[in-house]
């Protein structure tokens, strides 16, 4: 078989853009400074402003830069190793737990959820919302999604809403022998309502965590979590054990 020779690809101009402005921020910004506007930055650099919105995406992909709503793109500040997944694989809840239950309410799953859990969409369940919060600022959000049957000893007097209920469904799960769980991980776009919760802009690069957790032979919680994908690092242990860490600034 013949060889064919590949023609060079020349690096495009965004991609040299971010290699510059790398350089700018190590040389000649603070961390937690204000870069100066789009505008004035595309003409400092002599490029077009979609040149320059493309490398400062890249730059706050790779967690270089922040945007925040009324404040404008700032310099990253250092990051933090956060370990996202617990080597000891309790139930959510459990002693030395990182979240922090906010909200529970019952309705219908996404499908993909009822899939995982082999129910019927349309039936509804218990939905345990939780942050993560370092050093103040929140990191990440999470809906852990718990059929009724899973905990048949919630109490009927439970209130319908609210952190009480969340932390009743946990005391509940926790009931359960737990004989395993596993985890998938895939980039995607924040969502508003995460968006919100994460500081971050809608359509914002995310890191979403799905685990699954195994009692009695089935699935009997599935939990989706959302982290900031411009501050998040991806590292792996024991084949046993994998696990995410995060990057927080």
């Amino acid at each position: 078989m013949g060889s064919t020779q590949l023609e060079p690809v020349p690096e495009p101009k965004y991609w040299h853009l971010k290699t510059v402005l790398s350089d700018a921020l190590d040389s000649e910004f603070a961390v937690g400074e204000i870069l100066p506007n789009e505008r004035e930055l595309a003409a400092r650099f002599g490029v077009a402003r979609a040149t320059l919105r493309q490398a400062l995406e890249q730059l706050e992909l790779e967690g270089r830069l922040q945007r925040r709503r009324g404040v404008g793109t700032t310099v990253a500040p250092p990051r933090m190793g956060v370990a996202v997944t617990d080597p000891e694989h309790s139930w959510p809840g459990a002693p030395g737990d990182a979240w922090q239950p906010v909200d529970a309410a019952e309705q219908t799953p996404p499908g993909a959820v009822a899939r995982l859990l082999d129910m019927d969409p349309a039936t509804s369940l218990h939905t345990v919302r939780r942050t993560r919060k370092t050093r103040g600022q929140p990191v990440a959000t999470e809906v852990l999604y718990v059929p009724a049957a899973g905990v048949p000893g919630l109490a009927a007097d439970a209130p319908p809403t609210g952190p009480a209920r969340a932390h009743a469904v946990l005391r509940e799960l926790q009931r359960l022998r737990l004989e395993g769980q596993d985890q998938a991980v895939e980039l995607g776009s924040a969502r508003a309502d995460d968006a919100k919760q994460l500081d971050r802009l809608p359509g914002s690069p995310v890191l979403v965590v799905t685990t699954r957790y195994f009692s009695g032979g089935r699935t009997a919680a599935v939990a989706v979590a959302t982290y900031r994908a411009d501050t998040c690092r991806l590292t792996f242990g024991d084949a046993t054990a994998p696990a995410v860490q995060l990057l927080a600034g």
